[in-house]
């Protein structure tokens, strides 16, 4: 049982994540070749002020 974890910033709508996890778990199936039933898709979203990269906060980008 596959089990993908995605990280987001917020503000992703239910439907961009609906149609996300369809792609993706369409994508799991064709590749791996186990069942829909078996993909969990587990979205995490972050605020821009707790993700950094290169050392700088996301909020601080301009």
């Amino acid at each position: 049982m596959p089990t993908i974890n995605i990280q987001l910033f917020e503000g992703r709508t239910t439907e961009q994540k609906r149609e996300y996890a369809k792609a993706l778990t369409e994508a799991t199936v064709k590749v791996l070749g186990c069942s829909p039933a078996a993909v969990d898709i587990i979205f995490q979203d972050v605020k821009k002020s707790d993700w950094a990269s290169g050392g700088e906060l996301w909020s601080d980008k301009t």
